[in-house]
Parts: C-alpha cells; sequence; structure tokens
C-alpha cells in the first residue's frame, strides 16, 4: 500500500483532469501493494459483490475481545452515546475510534475485527455507537443521520480531555465512513493537534446516489433489510416519546428515499431528502481533508455509488491514498486466509489497522 502525502495547506478544490496519481491505486487480485503486502483475493467460491456481502454477513467468526470500558459521552446537551473502550495498559497509546454504518452497532464483526487487531498492534480502540445505537433508543427523543459528524468530534474531545490520548485515528465503515471523512474535511487543518489520520471502507460518500442504488431490482434485498429495522427502531422510538414523534409518517414509505424524507430529514432539520442528501455528504468536503487518509472501495459494492466527480475529489487531494478494488462487497473483503496464523481473511480490516500503525 502506497504511503500517504501530506500538505501543509488544506488542499484546493479539485479542477484539473485526472493524471496519473501516486495516491490512486486500482488493486487487480493479482497484483501485489507498493508495501509488498498481498492485495486482496476473494476467498475461493466467494467472488462477487452479492456473494461477498452477504458472506460477510453470514460467515460465523469467533472474536474474542478483553472487557471493554462501557462510557456514555454526551454528544449534545441531553444525548449520550455508549461508547466501548479498550485500553492498553499504558493509555498514551494511539487510539483508534472506530463507527459503525446504518442500522449497525458496536457489535457489529467489522468493529469487533477491528478492535482485535489494533489491540493486537498495541493501540487502543474506542468502538463508538451513533445516537439510538446499542442499545440506547430511550436515552433521547433524538435521531441519528449521515450528517452528524460533530457527534464523532465529541467522542474525540472526551478521550483527548478526560483520558489524554496523545494521538486519535478516526475509522468509518459505510456510513461510518461518510461522518469521519466529513469530519476530516470540516477540520480541514483547523482538528485537534491529536488527530492523526482517517481510514474509511466503502464510505456512503454520495448519499443520493446510494439510496437510489439500494432501490434497484437487484438490491432490493439489501434495502428491504434495512427499511425493517429502521421501521422497528422508529416505531419503538414512538412509543418511548409519543410527544416527539408520530408513526404514522411511515404509512407509504416503500424505499430508504422514502423513509429519509418522510422521517429523516422530517425530524433531524432539512427540508426533504434531497435536501439531507446534498447537505450531509462527505463529498462535499473531500477536496478539504488535509490529514493521512486511506479510503477502500470495492467497484462491486452493491449499493455504494462513488460519482466520477467524488472519485476526482478523492484522486486529486494528495493527502488521500484512494484503493480501488475489483472484488470485495460491501464491507465485507472476505480473503483468502494465507500468513498469519491469525489472519482470519477479512481483508479491509487487517488494511486498516496497518496503516493506523504507521502513527503509532
Amino acid at each position: 500500500m502506497g504511503t500517504s502525502q501530506t500538505g501543509a495547506a488544506t488542499p484546493e478544490p479539485p479542477d484539473s483532469e485526472i493524471g496519473s496519481r501516486s495516491n490512486l491505486q486500482i488493486v487487480a487480485p493479482s497484483k501485489l501493494t507498493a508495501a509488498g503486502r498481498k492485495a486482496f483475493r476473494p476467498r475461493r467460491w466467494l467472488a462477487g459483490g452479492h456473494v461477498q456481502t452477504l458472506a460477510a454477513f453470514f460467515l460465523p467468526r469467533r472474536i474474542e475481545l478483553p472487557a471493554a470500558e462501557r462510557r456514555l459521552i454526551e454528544v449534545e446537551a441531553g444525548v449520550p452515546v455508549l461508547c466501548h473502550c479498550h485500553w492498553q495498559k499504558d493509555r498514551r497509546a494511539l487510539t483508534l475510534i472506530v463507527v459503525h454504518g446504518l442500522e449497525g452497532s458496536s457489535e457489529s464483526q467489522y468493529m469487533l475485527g477491528i478492535a482485535r487487531n489494533a489491540l493486537c498492534a498495541g493501540m487502543n480502540v474506542v468502538r463508538m455507537n451513533q445516537r439510538n445505537c446499542g442499545g440506547m433508543d430511550h436515552c433521547a427523543p433524538t435521531l441519528y443521520n449521515s450528517g452528524r459528524s460533530a457527534d464523532v468530534a465529541a467522542v474525540a474531545r472526551n478521550l483527548v480531555e478526560r483520558d489524554k490520548v496523545p494521538g486519535f485515528v478516526l475509522i468509518g465503515f459505510s456510513m461510518g465512513g461518510n461522518l469521519v471523512l466529513k469530519l476530516a474535511g470540516e477540520w480541514g487543518n483547523e482538528g485537534p493537534a491529536e488527530f492523526r489520520a482517517v481510514a474509511a471502507v466503502c464510505p456512503a460518500v454520495n448519499l443520493a446516489a446510494g439510496a437510489d442504488a439500494l432501490h434497484e431490482p437487484a438490491n432490493r434485498i439489501y434495502e428491504y433489510y434495512f427499511l425493517v429495522q429502521l421501521f422497528r427502531r422508529f416505531r419503538h422510538k414512538a412509543r418511548l416519546f409519543p410527544r416527539s414523534f408520530d408513526a404514522s409518517r411511515l404509512r407509504g414509505v416503500r424505499t430508504l428515499r422514502d423513509f429519509d424524507d418522510r422521517v429523516t430529514a422530517y425530524y433531524c432539520g432539512f427540508t426533504g431528502a434531497d435536501d439531507y442528501y446534498a447537505r450531509a455528504a462527505a463529498a462535499n468536503v473531500i477536496y478539504r481533508v488535509a490529514k493521512p487518509t486511506l479510503v477502500i472501495h470495492a467497484v462491486n459494492d452493491p449499493f455504494i455509488r462513488i460519482l466520477p466527480e467524488t472519485r476526482h475529489a478523492l484522486i486529486s487531494n494528495p493527502n488521500i491514498t484512494y484503493i480501488e478494488v475489483d472484488d470485495g462487497g460491501h464491507c465485507a473483503f472476505v480473503g483468502e486466509r494465507v500468513g498469519d496464523p491469525g489472519y482470519d481473511g477479512r481483508w479491509a480490516e487487517r488494511e486498516v489497522v496497518e496503516f493506523a500503525k504507521q502513527f503509532r
């Protein structure tokens, strides 16, 4: 994997044609990354975007972690989020703040996998639940959404002020990838001195395109899954906070875009789904990212779409290493189990931790 380049100034918005850049790696299965590690090769019989995505969801994994400190961190007045903090004996180690995707939690398999790998590498790990997630629906009449990058900033601030962590790296998957990239872009060169780097796997940086892709016939199984989970959560919120939420707004909702229009946008201060997608997308601030950044995207991700102009912005920013892999599905990358006996083939989880190691 190529080493990220860093710049002293926040990059300007890209306006030139895409050229040959050292921070773009289109990784073919048979090639080696620049660092000499094998690039992603799907596990036998598990090639293809849908196969990879479903395999990552259904294949059993056994991930054992030491007990975590459960910490409630207030991200807004009266709004706590639950974080699971794993500490090294010396808390001055580099800290990874990991953020999950839509309807995930701190218990999502990739969250646990990152935690295991990072702890073995001598780093602290904080598995952050977004608002409502991790069994926190009852705590406040609020909803999470793709624009709440300030929540991630609040968690980082708590760790710096309370635990005196000397450095942290932000890591996000899917929706969480959008959040950490959005925050990195918002911070630009003005972020905390302790902020070292950011990594995103299959980030949903073009929200409208992703929502529309979910409604494609081949992807309806994923959209149905998300809607079932979102309906269940919102009805539960309406029972908990009947004065704040009205479950009847779910009538007529058939797509994720419908849900975001009638629920997310309505309760989170947007005029509608289009306004929400436009304002909450990290694509708006990619050009401002000023810290070393790793972005991993699978070309055959069933429903994450990176639009040409966003890809241009990713490639044009010298602080971003953009790795585009032919296979891997959505946040899956279930690869061959070769090399280290402790490696279970989850390629993206390994690559993210390897990237973070350089900032210890």
